[in-house]
């Protein structure tokens, strides 16, 4: 029954990428609100950590924010159906890549890079646009779904474009920083916490808060300068925004480089 339930859920994915944007966009819309009523559970969460992070906001203010990223949630989530099945010329249409594009397109000789995407619900749109548009393998991490169906999904929907590599975490950081030196960026999304033995506690929204600190130590084995990517969700699609590369980083002190 579960696997019935995926691939119908599959399927209808697919016939939504055929669906104008607008419109699609509007059935986020509708996705997210019920979801922001129908699961208590998530919005306390989110309610939660508004209120740490922001205590000088209003409740209206913070529920206000809550009810975005609800909305904001269901629209990227449904816009994987175009970004993974749509004709590659509408998605390249839809996303649309500025900034310092120049850091990405340098040849491999050159200093090894890792992309640092934050783990922004655009995090999908970044990675189809830069692996379609990018004239270079790129790697990144990989966690596999207990679902068997969503994750063969994930993983052609990721590798629609014969530039991007997934690599699965349980294959080893080794992998990653080989391809690193041998010129093949990483894609890097680092935010979440594992066990306290993996994860350090630094400053966040004026709180100690645990997180991975992969994006220097990547950067240091893999002897790269680190390159950060910001997607935007707007009414055409995304605007995914390279922005130049850091100085001084990562530097001898992770604590220091992981709080930054």
């Amino acid at each position: 029954m579960n696997q019935a339930v995926s691939n119908l859920g599959v399927a209808l994915m697919k016939s939504l990428a055929h669906v104008p944007l607008g419109l699609l966009r509007a059935l986020g819309w509708v996705l997210g609100a019920a979801l922001f009523v129908a699961v208590r559970s998530r919005r306390r969460v989110v309610m939660a950590n508004l209120q740490v992070c922001f205590p000088d906001l209003s409740p209206v203010q913070r529920r206000d924010l809550a009810w975005q990223t609800f909305i904001h949630f269901a629209q990227a989530w449904l816009d994987r159906s175009w970004l993974w099945h749509a004709p590659a010329d509408v998605v390249r249409q839809r996303l649309l890549l500025t900034g310092a594009v120049d850091e990405l397109t340098q040849p491999i000789e050159q200093t090894p890079l890792v992309i640092f995407a934050p783990h922004f619900m655009g995090l999908d749109a970044a990675w189809t646009a830069l692996t379609q548009q990018v004239p270079r393998r790129i790697n990144t991490i990989y966690f596999p779904q207990v679902n068997p169906v969503v994750d063969r999904w994930i993983m052609t929907g990721r590798q629609r474009f014969g530039q991007g590599q997934l690599v699965q975490r349980g294959e080893g950081a080794q992998t990653l920083v080989a391809r690193l030196r041998a010129g093949e960026p990483l894609y890097l999304l680092p935010d979440l916490n594992y066990e306290p033995a993996e994860s350090l506690f630094v400053p966040f929204f004026g709180h100690v808060a645990a997180t991975v600190p992969s994006l220097s130590r990547f950067a240091k084995l893999g002897r790269a300068k680190v390159v950060p990517v910001l997607s935007k969700l707007t009414p055409k699609g995304y605007t995914i925004e390279v922005l130049p590369a850091w100085d001084d980083f990562p530097t001898q002190d992770v604590e220091a480089d992981t709080a930054l």
